[in-house]
């Protein structure tokens, strides 16, 4: 399994605004052998990038010898999947479809993408349960070909959006689906709140097709349950002993966010984390 890290870990990352280039030479420096970039809105790396920008990336990363883990596509909360607004939900595909073009001319195999919103605090989306499931199941279907055409697969993620709650529900979701180029981003600090990451790996099996590790306090029950890695609740080595006994080799992302406090620190501890939890 490769170790790699989140662009949005870097200071100004989230905001699409740190080099790209200093990221991976750092991430690298750091010991990671991959990166996540994230394409935003605006940015570097961002919807109006082009083959050549996106192509000098990549050469850029092979330069450096670094690997790129995927594209994450934040986007979803502000264009719905499953918003009542058919027009939102068209350019909700558009921006995947984007990411997807993004994706291969990276030369990576994946894309993360939010599958749509019941409710959340990200965001004033809210859709009914029934409608969500149909509106989201569409839209997969519909971007599969897309994804196989790119050879990029749409990896859904499990988020804090009210939907697809459990274990159960994604594997239907994405056995509904149908597609080898639909399935599972899995979030192993995501489902902490309300269950245990080694269920989820169970019984979504090979499904899961990218992995993101934080960690997250239960007790704490909110966005500020989120911690460092190794500092919550979540039992790595179960995590990695079930990865394992599933037959997962993709990469372990270091999905964490720089605190005011320290962001400097962030990288190489975090490193240090996941050396520990890939030795698991």
């Amino acid at each position: 399994m490769q170790k790699s890290i989140s662009y949005w870990a870097f200071p100004c990352g989230a905001e699409g605004t740190k080099n790209i280039g200093e990221a991976m030479r750092e991430a690298k420096d750091a010991g990671f052998e991959a990166i996540e970039l994230c394409a935003g809105e605006t940015g570097i790396l961002s919807l109006s990038s082009d083959e050549r920008q996106v192509c000098a990336i990549a050469a850029e990363a092979r330069k450096i010898g670094i690997g790129i883990a995927g594209i994450a596509l934040g986007l979803g909360w502000k264009y719905s999947l499953t918003s009542s607004d058919p027009a939102m939900r068209e350019k909700a595909k558009d921006v995947v479809r984007k990411g997807l073009q993004i994706a291969a001319w990276a030369g990576t195999d994946g894309v993360l993408v939010i599958p749509g919103v019941v409710c959340c605090v990200f965001s004033k989306e809210r859709a009914p349960y029934d409608a969500a499931w149909q509106r989201s199941l569409d839209a997969m279907k519909e971007l599969a070909p897309t994804a196989e055409k790119h050879k990029a697969a749409v990896c859904v993620e499990n988020v804090w959006n009210g939907f697809l709650l459990s274990p159960l529900e994604m594997r239907e979701f994405i056995d509904t689906v149908g597609s080898p180029y639909v399935g599972v981003y899995f979030d192993v600090g995501n489902v902490v709140v309300s269950g245990y990451p080694e269920d989820w790996i169970r019984i979504l099996g090979k499904r899961i097709r990218k992995v993101h590790l934080k960690d997250f306090k239960r007790e704490v029950g909110n966005l500020n349950g989120f911690v460092d890695l190794l500092k919550g609740d979540v039992n790595y080595r179960e995590v990695m002993a079930v990865l394992r006994e599933t037959g997962y080799d993709g990469p372990l992302t270091a999905e964490v966010f720089p605190p005011a406090d320290h962001p400097e620190r962030l990288i190489a501890t975090t490193a240090a984390a996941v050396k520990k939890i890939a030795s698991y």
